[in-house]
């Protein structure tokens, strides 16, 4: 009689996996936002967005901890409020990452020509962008994220699977219908304020 090893329940990322998807994004978006500016600014259509290693670590922890934020009111409080929250927070760790790098000459961003602006670290005209991509952060990367799972199988994902039951007799058959599966599934799937270098 053949018995089949049952396969370990699928686990939640680790904080840390979750924070390297965050940073990502952040660090994605912004490139976007600068490119986008620059555009409507100056008509650039070569579209240079802008940003800076920085970024990776100050929106993956930012985003990091405004998805405790919202483990925590989801049921508490309406999603406009809880935006407005997380934009408060944003403005808060922009201008304390922001307020700590200029110490050491490494601040990124300098908001001094918009007119109501603070220290050039943060700016009033931003709120509503802040406000746009926290409403996006929450419903579309936090929720999306939190729903991913690590799966303990094959290294692929695929090798040892069959494309049906009765399909390949040996170890032959089976690479087989793993490489025509690997093949087959990427079908039909699913002035910014910042100082520019010389």
């Amino acid at each position: 009689m053949v018995t089949m090893a049952t396969p370990e329940a699928p686990v939640p990322l680790t904080a840390l996996s979750r924070w390297y998807l965050y940073a990502i994004h952040g660090y994605f978006c912004e490139v976007m936002f600068t490119a986008a500016w620059e555009f409507v600014v100056n008509c650039n259509w070569k579209f240079p967005g802008v940003t800076s290693v920085w970024a990776l670590f100050i929106y993956g922890t930012c985003i990091l901890i405004v998805e405790r934020m919202y483990l925590k009111l989801r049921g508490r409080c309406p999603v406009l409020l809880r935006c407005i929250i997380y934009t408060l927070w944003t403005y808060l760790w922009e201008f304390g990452t922001g307020l700590l790098l200029r110490q050491f000459n490494a601040c990124p961003w300098d908001y001094s020509e918009f007119r109501y602006n603070f220290m050039g670290l943060i700016t009033a005209e931003y709120a509503v962008p802040w406000f746009c991509a926290s409403f996006i952060v929450e419903r579309l990367v936090i929720r999306k994220t939190l729903r991913l799972r690590f799966h303990e199988g094959p290294e692929d994902g695929w090798s040892n699977h069959r494309l049906d039951a009765g399909g390949g007799g040996g170890s032959g058959g089976t690479l087989g219908a793993g490489r025509r599966r690997e093949r087959n599934r990427g079908v039909g799937n699913d002035a910014n304020g910042y100082l520019k270098g010389e």
